[in-house]
């Protein structure tokens, strides 16, 4: 049994954060600290869940305890990098939700987010956490940097293929859309309902943060292509959907590609192979990513599709710390009756 720390725990990732860890069968405690909501009461801050976990006063992060053995961070990019550190230090395994570890250079952050990275000695330390492909790294690691919630989806989708025809591909392009609880609780304009109700617009062209993470990734299993990727924000309030086109040099057979990740993901857990491509109901409020290939002469299209809030937050999370401890990565993730955000 461990004891849990949830630093940033009041938003959408947080709060099922807070259902996994208050179900999971080795968690023997939690506590939950936060910044303007320190103070408060956990279930002021989320009410529907009265009668689903006990109540208990969020704790400052200034206050911080280091009594706990792991801690989840779930906080905006750049305010993991003022805790990490101190608890790596102290031996205390670390899951951070966050953007601020997940890159291998610190050139990339100053690029992408904007930051001078004070502790760039840690990311060649940390795990990247794509669990159902890192599986082995990830065992007695100290230290994960769980993905993305684009890049969960778009790599779990492309990387089988890229890692087996990398020198076979002309080009790689992915379109992905997601709900709007991928942008958090803080309130925005063009996040409001009468805003997005009917619409759909693509954002962040050619300088989505999320882009270098995956070509990043895609390049250790031989990726050596042009890659672009184009995000879209669609009316709903969550799951991810991601549609990838891969152009060959050289025809391929539809059962010959789908027999390659019938092989790759044989043992997972959490990935699950479709006949048609998939659609977002089936994944959302779960932990599974659902994937459809199809091959047609020299182009192979990959939709894949997860919930943002979960399989690309705290799903993966809760998978990376069974995975961390030895324990079944199922473990207080399947069966789950959570509420709805």
């Amino acid at each position: 049994m461990i004891s849990v720390g949830i630093i940033g725990g009041t938003g959408y990732t947080g709060k099922y954060l807070l259902e996994y860890v208050k179900q999971h069968q080795k968690i023997l405690d939690y506590s939950i600290y936060a910044n303007s909501s320190a103070g408060s009461q956990l279930l002021d801050i989320f009410p529907e869940l009265l009668g689903v976990i006990e109540n208990q006063t969020i704790q400052s992060v200034n206050a911080l305890s280091f009594e706990h053995d792991l801690y989840f961070i779930s906080l905006p990019h750049g305010e993991s990098l003022k805790y990490v550190p101190m608890l790596l230090e102290k031996g205390i395994k670390v899951i951070d939700l966050g953007g601020d570890y997940r890159l291998d250079s610190k050139e990339l952050y100053n690029e992408w987010y904007g930051f001078e990275h004070s502790s760039s000695n840690l990311l060649s330390e940390k795990v990247y956490g794509l669990v159902d492909i890192a599986n082995e790294k990830i065992l007695n690691s100290n230290f994960i940097a769980n993905p993305g919630c684009y890049p969960t989806s778009v790599q779990l989708g492309l990387i089988p293929l890229v890692k087996k025809f990398s020198d076979e591909i002309i080009s790689i392009s992915t379109v992905s859309y997601s709900g709007t609880s991928g942008a958090g609780k803080k309130a925005k304009t063009e996040l409001l309902l009468s805003e997005l109700d009917g619409n759909v617009k693509a954002y962040s062209v050619n300088k989505h943060r999320h882009q270098p993470e995956i070509e990043q990734e895609l390049a250790k299993y031989g990726m050596k292509s042009p890659y672009a990727f184009t995000t879209h924000l669609l009316p709903i309030a969550r799951g991810i959907y991601s549609t990838s086109t891969v152009h060959l040099n050289y025809e391929v057979s539809e059962d010959e590609v789908k027999q390659i990740y019938s092989d790759w993901y044989a043992d997972s857990k959490f990935v699950r192979m479709r006949n048609t491509p998939p659609e977002l109901k089936w994944v959302v409020n779960t932990n599974f990513c659902d994937i459809n290939i199809s091959a047609k002469d020299k182009t192979v299209i990959i939709t894949s599709t997860i919930d943002n809030l979960i399989k690309g937050a705290s799903g993966q999370a809760i998978q990376n710390m069974n995975k961390m401890y030895g324990w079944d990565e199922t473990l207080g993730l399947l069966n789950s009756n959570f509420i709805k955000a």
